[in-house]
């Protein structure tokens, strides 16, 4: 592996082992823990698919009259990567994005859909962020998160984009997580196999193929600029503390509902 690639790896190894080993899925004991949380996380899921977009627009014509952007290689990895995101196969064989599939499984589950419904509504209409979390009440802690990921977005800076995409969404799913899911998969198959197939699939195909196309595509794109790489060491490390903030904010409403079922015996 490059070199410049595993100094990253090595800077952020602390904060990825908070995330991994964060107090959040400690407390994920029933449906109603984890409705929670995948009310919290499916943000990052979706603003997952915006930076992957964001790639895409910066790395390939997405445009006519139609003309050669970029090289072969970064077009390659990056309409793969978006390919197997955006029109993945579900547990019943259809063609959807993780996205899709994500929401399908927290219909099943019986999470609430309606926030990020809302969210997402009002700002394809407005396109006015503010607008849309106030109106679906979208927790600090996702807005906080939603930002960062547009700012990076917006600089418009592909090398930026690039690593953030790879080193802080990639490959964040820990054991415990897994086996907390397996266990209430076991208890309740009719509501968690969606969220099981989800997970299961992104290990499969984001966490390993993709993870693999992401890295080379960070490196061609930071190449010999030595700034290029500092700015996507800083970049990583924030998106990162984003994700442990989002972590906290799901743990603190599991806690609080766990207090408030507690006092309703």
């Amino acid at each position: 592996m490059n070199e410049r690639l595993e100094s990253i790896q090595s800077s952020i190894v602390p904060l990825r082992e908070q995330i991994i080993n964060h107090k959040v899925y400690a407390v994920i004991e029933n449906l109603e823990d984890l409705r929670i949380f995948m009310e919290y996380h499916v943000y990052a899921v979706w603003d997952f698919m915006s930076l992957l977009k964001s790639l895409q627009i910066n790395l390939t014509c997405t445009n006519v009259p139609w003309f050669p952007v970029g090289s072969g290689s970064t077009r390659a990895l990056i309409n793969e990567i978006v390919a197997g995101e955006e029109s993945d196969l579900d547990a019943n064989g259809d063609k959807k994005s993780h996205f899709e599939m994500y929401l399908d499984a927290m219909q099943q589950c019986g999470a609430n859909i309606n926030e990020i419904t809302q969210f997402i509504e009002k700002l394809k209409s407005t396109g006015d962020f503010a607008q849309a979390y106030d109106l679906a009440n979208t927790p600090v802690e996702a807005r906080n998160f939603v930002d960062y990921t547009f700012k990076t977005i917006n600089s418009g800076a592909a090398h930026l984009q690039a690593s953030t995409f790879t080193f802080g969404r990639e490959d964040l799913i820990p054991n415990m997580f897994l086996t907390i899911v397996n266990d209430l998969n076991r208890k309740f198959p009719d509501q968690i196999s969606l969220f099981k197939y989800y997970l299961d699939r992104h290990i499969e195909v984001d966490g390993d193929h993709h993870s693999h196309l992401a890295l080379a595509m960070t490196s061609e794109l930071c190449g010999e600029n030595e700034s290029y790489w500092k700015a996507a060491e800083a970049a990583t490390i924030t998106s990162l503390e984003r994700r442990i903030e989002l972590w906290d904010g799901a743990y603190q409403k599991i806690c609080a509902s766990k207090i408030k079922q507690a006092s309703y015996p």
